[in-house]
């Protein structure tokens, strides 16, 4: 498959399981993540631009995967990427500059 591919298959693996052995916990968290993605004053895309630049800042690929994806389902652009990565590199420095190249991966990957 593709590295960041693999990843997206890595994070929904493991939020099965969780869903399968915690299930009270994950339904309570999809129900935040649902309140805090959907559209408001800031729309949907918006709100994904935004977790990418805090994945990479945070440096977690699983969530740089998961992320992109669904930026780029929300419509956001090749360019629209690369700016919240270079914002993600001046707020983290190096290293969060290191973790965009994973950015570009799943732009790639996700993109075909």
């Amino acid at each position: 498959m593709g590295e960041m591919k693999d990843m997206l298959d890595e994070v929904n693996s493991s939020l099965a399981g969780l869903k399968r052995d915690a299930p009270e916990f994950i339904r309570a968290f999809h129900s935040f993540m649902e309140v805090s993605e959907k559209g408001g004053k800031l729309d949907n895309k918006t709100k994904e631009l935004i977790s990418v630049a805090l994945s990479v800042a945070t440096h977690c690929k699983w969530c740089i995967a998961f992320h992109v994806k669904n930026a780029l389902v929300a419509g956001a652009t090749k360019e629209e990427l690369i700016e919240v990565c270079q914002v993600a590199a001046l707020m983290g420095g190096g290293p969060s500059l290191m973790y965009s190249q994973l950015v570009f991966k799943a732009i790639e990957e996700f993109s075909n």
